[in-house]
């Protein structure tokens, strides 16, 4: 059984990631700063050093969070969709990627600002991006079934990054994207010509 100050800890982790994920969302988390963040969960600056041991920690808390919120969409946009060829299930994901990306940008950006060389990736980080990654290689190994598994994977980050690139370059407007309007457009051009 926990102790009193186990579960004070975790309640106070749990405010501190509410609050982190209130304020990413609004500002991003280049703007997350620990004294907001202290004010946020009425708490003492000092108490967030207690509960994690950086800021970065907290992004990565808030990112599992992001996470999970992006696995639920990709899922979600696949139900009823099973038997509909490997292609189309590939442009189903990639739009409910693009809807989330578009619905929660700031959060969305924060799961790909933290360099790897910053922060120590966490195991369930790793775990739910290829999670992530685990939904786009089934379609993929059903459009080239005589590849080899690490093909498959470097074709999964492949698309994966394609994908990425076009939502991004469409959300932020640079001069080398396209109108949010046609990003969906653009993805499924690209998907397309898999198959």
């Amino acid at each position: 059984m926990a102790s009193k100050a186990e579960i004070r800890k975790q309640e106070l982790r749990e405010k501190l990631v509410a609050a982190a994920e209130i304020r990413i969302r609004r500002d991003g988390a280049g703007a997350l700063r620990a004294r907001d963040l202290a004010t946020d969960a009425g708490c003492a600056v000092g108490a967030i050093y207690n509960a994690f041991d950086d800021m970065n920690a907290i992004v990565m808390a808030v990112n599992g969070r992001t996470f999970q919120a992006l696995g639920l969409a990709v899922q979600r946009s696949l139900v009823g969709a099973q038997t509909q060829a490997p292609t189309d299930r590939l442009i189903l994901m990639s739009h409910a990627y693009l809807g989330f990306a578009a619905e929660n940008t700031r959060l969305w950006r924060a799961l790909f600002d933290v360099r790897a060389e910053e922060v120590e990736v966490p195991d369930w980080y790793r775990a739910a991006l290829e999670k992530l990654f685990a939904n786009i290689a089934a379609p993929v190994a059903e459009i080239f079934p005589d590849k080899a598994p690490e093909d498959l994977a470097l074709m999964v980050r492949a698309l994966f990054s394609a994908v990425h690139g076009i939502v991004l370059l469409g959300l932020e407007s640079r001069i080398s994207g396209v109108p949010i309007a046609k990003i969906e457009r653009m993805i499924s051009e690209v998907l397309s010509r898999l198959a």
